[in-house]
This record gives structure tokens, sequence and C-alpha cells, in this order.
């Protein structure tokens, strides 16, 4: 397939542009807690951080609360259910989780999403992937594990390899601080990128995303949780803001 004729200068100009469009303070959700205090997300029981993309309220079907774990199950009628969101906002950030899959399991943590009534979560949100990586086709697709777990999904791979078998909780961090992003599991540093640089963009460029000018463009935006129509656990979710000035 041919690829698109945009330069490396548009994108960049394109991505300058919804960054100012989104700088703090200019979304009514936006979230304002005091720098390094940990908010929860998911206490094990309440669902009112989140709700539907594209959507006003929490999921009464697929998403679901099971002991203190926040569960996705496919719907009996076989339909969609969707990718939750955060209904705040977040821009530099540390964020905590923990995922559980069934065998052959797959879904995404996503962030700086950008909510649009026309696009899928996909269109902007970076995903770090969530996956059965011994089981699930994705793992032996991409590029060098670029889908395999702890991944920037279909873009950059992680190193070292950490993630536990299905059946198993893997510990999550993703930091975010301005450019600069850290995908961590299971208590090592696996990857590390730089957005809105020239390589970023021609990564883009020669990748699935290389349509999508918002994608990792924006500066905040909400967190997300993947319907993927496989099973998958999450508990211990929460976040604080960071300083952008400190490391």
């Amino acid at each position: 397939m041919k690829l698109p004729t945009t330069n490396t200068s548009t994108l960049c100009l394109m991505a300058a542009l919804l960054v100012a469009a989104w700088q703090p303070g200019a979304h009514a959700d936006q979230h304002s807690g005091e720098a390094n205090i940990w908010v929860t997300l998911f206490d094990g029981s309440n669902t009112d951080a989140w709700r539907l993309y594209n959507g006003d309220e929490f999921p009464d079907q697929g998403w679901v609360v099971e002991g203190d774990h926040l569960v996705f199950r496919p719907r009996a009628d076989g339909q969609p259910t969707g990718d939750i969101i955060t209904r705040e906002i977040f821009s530099d950030f540390e964020l905590r989780l923990d995922w559980m899959v069934e065998k052959g399991g797959n879904s995404g943590i996503l962030y700086h999403i950008l909510e649009q009534p026309d696009k899928a979560i996909y269109w902007s949100g970076l995903e770090m992937q969530v996956l059965d990586d011994v089981n699930h086709p994705d793992s032996f697709l991409g590029v060098d594990g670029n889908r395999q777990a702890g991944s920037l999904y279909d873009l950059l791979p992680i190193s070292p390899k950490t993630a536990r078998p299905f059946g198993e909780w893997n510990e999550v961090r993703i930091i975010s601080r301005g450019p600069h992003v850290e995908h961590w599991l299971n208590g090592e540093k696996v990857l590390a990128y730089e957005r809105w640089t020239v390589g970023w963009f021609a990564m883009l460029r020669n990748s699935k995303f290389r349509e999508h000018n918002e994608f990792g463009a924006l500066q905040q935006g909400h967190i997300g949780l993947q319907d993927h129509g496989d099973v998958v656990r999450y508990r211990n979710i929460r976040i604080r803001n960071l300083h952008p000035s400190k490391p």
C-alpha cells in the first residue's frame, strides 16, 4: 500500500496545534488534584471514575465488578460493550494498576485519549499492550515483539520481557511527563520513548497510525481500558499528577 505523502514538517505542525489546543485548564474535566497525591480510580467496588468511551455512563453489561476486580467479560449476545475511559483527563502522571488475562486473552491500557464521536479510541490513544504472549496470535505478529505485553502497541517492543503468563497478575506503571513516557512491567522499566521528535514522527509515518493525526499528539487526555472481546481483570488502579519539571 502506498504511504500518504504527508511529510514530517506537516505532522509536527499538526501535533503542535493539537498540543496548544489542549493546554492544562482547557477542558472542564481537567484533573486539578495536587501533584504527588495518589488518586484511586478503582478501589475494588466503585466505578464512578469511569464511563464508556463516547458515552455518559458506566456500562450495565460487559464491564463488571467481581470481588475486588474490575473485569471485562464478553456479552452473551456477542455484541461489543465498548472501551471505558476515565471521566477526568490527565496530563503529566504516573498510573499504576495490576492486570490478569485468561488463556489467549487480549486487552490494552490506553492514555492521552482524545474522545471523538466518529473515531475509535485507538485513533488518538497510545496503548500499552495487555496480552497472553504465549497463546494469543498477536504475540507473533508485528515487528520484534511490538505487539507483546507491555509494548507500545505495534510501535515499540519491550526489553527485557517481564510479562507473566495468563492466570497471573502483572504490575504496571506508566509514567508520562511531557514528551517522555516510560512503561514499567513487574518492577522493571521495559520501555521508554520521546514523543514529538523527528524520530517519533518518522516512526508514525511508517506505521498503521500514519493517518491518525491525533495519535500521541495530545499533552493531556483520558485513560482507557480496552474491550477486545476477551476476559481480562484489573485491580488497584490509581494515578497521581506529576510536576512537569521534576524527575
